[in-house]
């Protein structure tokens, strides 16, 4: 892998098991492993299965036995794993202003959770205080998708911004910034589409989108853009966030159906590579379980199992 034989060992078989937390993978390795060189060996297989990607987990190994100097006692190196990993995370806030509107603008691919996580926003901002919610029905190709905010928009009670089947996205999101400016509300969570089918014509509206919100706004209002991924597509996760960081820069990611038992590795693999910050986790289907991204807590569950 990546120049460097690999040994083919029981032990990278044996630490395949769904269900354990990686913490825990990294405990049975050391029952199972003869020495130094293949610890580090199957250490890095279990950070490539834990969705770290190929790349990522070669170079945390890399730095992994620098620091260690061949050791292999647990504790020193899961802290020292958590100290190379720390730095790639970061936090994005995404606080409404109470002086100016604040428009988020949801991305990501259809069946990633879109709605679902603006739906969870909405309930956190209203609950908090934060003021009136405004939902924008920004992805205007699919009537499932409009019908959809809507019901969210009624349980949470937030307003719900949209115009006809298959109308321009964009005057959507410009409708749904006058409105909620001669209403004097000050926070917009707007849907989009996410035809990954159809990349170009995507990221073409997508631009056009963010080209629309930012004159529209200008400099009387925050705009910030949340892609949302599905932790469950593992390393293709990587892939949307390069597709949609690319076509309109991203502020923010959203990891949804979030465990940490088996996988997780996805979010220090973006961070490492895309620096981009986490707002929240998604960890279940309730409106409270969008939970606010701590970079030394995802580290410890993720790597130590607490």
């Amino acid at each position: 892998m990546f120049g460097r034989k690999k040994k083919s060992t029981a032990s990278s078989a044996e630490t395949a098991v769904s269900g354990k937390s990686i913490g825990r993978r990294i405990k049975d390795l050391f029952s199972r492993s003869d020495g130094a060189d293949d610890f580090y060996d199957d250490l890095e297989d279990l950070l490539v299965e834990a969705d770290f990607g190929a790349a990522a987990a070669v170079a945390l190994v890399d730095q992994l036995r620098t620091i260690n100097n061949g050791g292999t006692d647990r504790e020193t190196l899961v802290e020292n794993l958590k100290d190379i990993i720390r730095p790639a995370l970061t936090v994005a806030d995404l606080n409404p202003s109470p002086d100016v509107l604040s428009l988020y603008l949801i991305l990501g691919v259809n069946g990633v959770g879109k709605t679902t996580t603006i739906a969870k926003m909405a309930h956190r901002f209203i609950n908090s205080g934060s003021g009136n919610v405004v939902l924008a029905a920004g992805d205007t190709f699919r009537a499932a998708a409009v019908d959809q905010l809507e019901i969210h928009g009624e349980r949470v009670g937030a307003r719900v911004v949209k115009q006809d089947h298959g109308s321009d996205p964009g005057a959507v999101i410009y409708d749904a910034v006058s409105s909620a400016e001669s209403r004097g509300e000050r926070i917009i969570i707007a849907d989009t589409a996410g035809r990954m089918h159809n990349r170009a014509n995507l990221i073409k509206e997508l631009a056009k989108i963010d080209r629309i919100a930012s004159e529209r706004l200008g400099e009387n209002g925050i705009f910030k853009k949340i892609l949302v991924i599905d932790a469950t597509t593992g390393q293709n996760g990587m892939r949307q966030a390069e597709t949609f960081h690319e076509a309109v820069g991203v502020d923010a990611v959203v990891l949804t159906k979030y465990d940490s038992s088996a996988k997780g590795g996805l979010v220090a693999a973006i961070g490492m590579k895309m620096g981009l910050p986490f707002a929240y986790l998604g960890r279940g289907e309730g409106m409270d379980d969008l939970v606010p991204f701590d970079p030394d807590s995802y580290l410890d569950e993720l790597l130590a199992g607490e």
